[in-house]
Formats: C-alpha cells, structure tokens, sequence
C-alpha cells in the first residue's frame, strides 16, 4: 500500500506548481461561494433597510466589487477546468508511456500468461480513471472540505439552535449516502470484471478469426460473447437500481433540510432568537454545502475507480523482468 501510494504521489512532482496553484484557485473559488450568502444577509439588515437614495448611490460601488469577485472567480475556475484536467492528461501520458515501456520489456512468457485484451484495458481505460482521480481527487476534497466547515460556521454566527438541526440531518444525508455508495462500488467493481471479460472475449474471437472461420464456428463464438454481454447488462442494471436509489435518497434529504429550515426557522422567529431575513441566508448555504457532500461521496467511487486501475498499473511495473 505505501509503495503503491509513495509511486502515484511520484508522478505529482513534474507538474506540482500547477497542482498547488489549481488548490489556491480552488480556495477562491470556494471563498467567494462562501461569502455570497453573508453579503445578502448584510445587504438585508443594513444596505437594503436605508432610503431609496441611500440605496442607489451605493449601487454602483456594489455592482462593480461584486462583478470583479465573480471575474476572479470565472479565471480561477478556467484554470482549475482547464490546466487541472491538462495535468491530469500529462500525467496520465507519463504512465502509458512508462507502462508501454515495461510490456516492451517483458518476455515471451509473461505475454502467453495474461490476455491481450486485459494488457489493453491496463493500457488504455485504467489509466484515463487514474488521471481523473490525480486532478478531481485532491481538488474535489479541498473544496469539498472547505465549503462544508465554512459553511456550517458562518452558520453559527447567524443562529445557533437551528444550524445545529441542519447538522444533524446533514449527518443523516451522510450516512445514508456513504452507505448507499458502497453498493454502488460493489456494482461498479462488478461491471469492471464483466467489461474485462467482454474484452478478453472479443479479443481471443478476433485474434482467431481465421479458425473461427475455417471450422464454422461463428455461432459458437456468438453465444459465448452472448454470455460475457448479458453478464456486464445485467450487472449494469444492478448498478443503476443503485444509483436510483442513491439520487432519490440524497434529495429526499435535501429536501429535508428545506423542511428543516421552514419549520424550525418558523418556530425560532415566533419565539423571537431568529430574524425573518435570515432564512434566506440558510436557503442559500444548502446549496453550497449539498453539492460538496454529493461530490465528497462520488469521490469515494472515483478512489475506488483510481485505485483499482493503479493498482493494476503497479502489478505491471512490479513484474520483474526475465533475463
């Protein structure tokens, strides 16, 4: 596992000033999120409350700082979509290259033991889920992390009581997501061993066509990738009961937390703690922190996705070389 861990982290270092410039960016970008809702809620009780002239002449100075943030923050989010994904896709070309190396350099032997179909996939879909992981991994974890403490924060500073019940059925909508998320890993590792055995049929029909041919065994070969095929349907289906599952949950919780909201917002402005212009502020932090545990608990598939592929990836580079 540390060997594992310490190879992959080795492939960072060529483009690490644009990894740490793509987290810096990432941290504006939750920033200005972030600050969004303040600003209103700040606006309501102070800005908005003044006379009509008070309000316009302050517009104009308003319009153009929020106008620069959101400037700032389209850059910083062309530079993460942009030169991210670009530093994925390198590093992704520096691990085929080194994998092509490394068949270049086995012998005869390893190639009648393994399937050229499965040397492929190693060579090919492996590595894209890999340099997905390298860019949207440690990225989708700083924001996620930053916007989901930030938020509950500045939460408390409007009202205790209530940020406490969103906590709660937030803790809820995480549980239930992280263990809904597990089946679908399980499906997800089930629909990667069928596609291998699509892949190593096709590849054992097609490498002997010719004999296919010459004896007439194209029906036999049929049914055999009629097997492998519906396998991979039907475990594709397994997955999408799952994720149907997943996605009508998680919004049924967020759902909850509007709920949550209206009514304990409703109770708390009756018993006199809370301010009918806050609530708006709270509608506005669920969907900043909704998003980022939706992202946090797809970041589980995506490791598992990253993981199993680069651990694929080592079984090659590890395989020691004939002389």
């Amino acid at each position: 596992m540390k060997h594992i861990v310490q190879t992959f982290i080795s492939y960072y270092k060529p483009y690490k000033k644009v990894f740490f410039f793509d987290l810096f960016c990432a941290t504006i970008i939750s920033i200005i999120d972030l600050a969004f809702p303040q600003v209103l809620n700040y606006l309501n009780k102070t800005l908005y409350l003044s006379s009509s002239t008070y309000i316009m002449n302050h517009l104009l100075l308003l319009a153009i700082i929020l106008l620069l943030a959101y400037i700032i923050r389209a850059l910083c989010k062309y530079y993460v979509s942009a030169q991210g994904h670009i530093m994925g896709a390198q590093m992704e070309r520096d691990m085929r290259k080194d994998l092509f190396d490394k068949y270049e350099a086995l012998s005869f032997k390893y190639y009648d033991q393994n399937n050229t179909g499965e040397m492929m996939s190693k060579l090919i879909s492996d590595l894209f889920d890999i340099s997905e992981f390298a860019h949207h991994g440690p990225e989708n974890i700083f924001i996620s992390v930053i916007k989901i403490i930030g938020s509950f924060v500045l939460l408390f500073y409007v009202h205790v009581p209530l940020t406490l019940l969103l906590m709660i059925v937030t803790l809820g909508m995480v549980i239930f997501s992280f263990t809904q998320n597990k089946k679908m890993q399980e499906s997800f590792m089930d629909n990667r061993r069928k596609i291998g055995g699509i892949n190593a049929s096709l590849q054992d029909t097609l490498a002997g066509i010719r004999g296919v041919k010459s004896f007439a065994n194209e029906d036999i070969e049929r049914e055999k990738f009629k097997v492998s095929n519906e396998k991979f349907m039907a475990s594709k289906r397994r997955n999408y009961h799952a994720m149907g599952s997943f996605q009508s949950g998680n919004n049924f919780f967020q759902g909850l937390l509007y709920v949550t909201i209206l009514i304990g917002g409703g109770y708390f402005i009756a018993q006199g703690t809370l301010e009918a212009v806050s609530l708006a502020t709270y509608a506005l932090y669920i969907n900043i922190f909704v998003a980022p545990i939706e992202v946090l608990v797809e970041f589980t598939e995506m490791l598992q996705k990253g993981y199993s592929g680069f651990k694929r990836f080592m079984e090659v580079m590890d395989t020691p070389i004939d002389i």
